[in-house]
């Protein structure tokens, strides 16, 4: 499986299993719209998930190749992509502030994939009950409309995955106010210079001794 990362929650996830042009079933989770001041990602996809409905994660219209759209809770099972949209909260007054979120469980390549859209909160008994047995996380660091950095940290000692990818931060030209990566890779040991650009890997390559993280440079 290979994951690039456009900005904001919006990855890329390609798998090793080809489609019926022959080319790697792809997904790509909550593309943006180029008014945040990013550019939006240009790209095809087989499936697009989509956690909520506000124009930094919903522009499906962009997405080429007439997508798959999974969009609420539920599960699914797209093309051997298995799926699972799990209810969640934009804040943590039960949704009153911003609305609903969905958090998405994705298995490709024998993977699996939490995307936790714009989360807001820690995750109940039941949600955790749904979301178990995580190899790779990405997770909203940035405030203000989803966890701080250091709600993060305790959202991923409630999951335990493998690795974690920070996502809805600061960056350059983006026009939401949301802090940058720094606070939250300081208090995991990370460095923010140790990015990587694509990250490609088998079930076998996962870490097995302790939660690693991977800090994602723009595609």
């Amino acid at each position: 499986m290979n994951i690039i990362w456009y900005g904001q929650s919006c990855f890329k996830l390609s798998s090793s299993a080809k489609n019926l042009s022959g080319e790697p079933i792809t997904l790509i989770t909550d593309p943006f719209d180029k008014s945040i001041g990013l550019n939006p990602p240009r790209t095809s996809a087989d499936i697009v998930t989509v956690s909520h409905q506000h124009k930094d994660h919903n522009n499906v219209a962009a997405i080429k190749n007439d997508p798959f759209i999974v969009d609420g809770p539920g599960e699914y099972e797209i093309k051997g992509i298995t799926i699972e949209g799990i209810p969640s909260f934009h804040n943590k007054k039960q949704g009153a502030e911003r609305g609903d979120n969905t958090i998405y469980v994705i298995k490709m390549d024998e993977i699996k994939i939490c995307h936790l859209g714009d989360l807001g909160h820690s995750l109940t008994d039941e949600q955790m009950a749904k979301i178990d047995g995580i190899d790779i996380l990405m997770i909203p660091v940035g405030g203000n409309y989803t966890l701080s950095w250091d709600e993060a940290d305790s959202v991923i000692n409630q999951i335990e995955p493998r690795i974690v990818i920070p996502m809805h931060y600061h960056l350059p030209g983006l026009k939401i106010k949301l802090d940058p990566v720094d606070k939250f890779c300081k208090e995991m040991g990370v460095s923010t210079k140790e990015t990587v650009s694509k990250i490609s890997l088998k079930k076998k390559d996962l870490p097995q001794e302790k939660t690693e993280v991977m800090v994602m440079g723009l595609k």
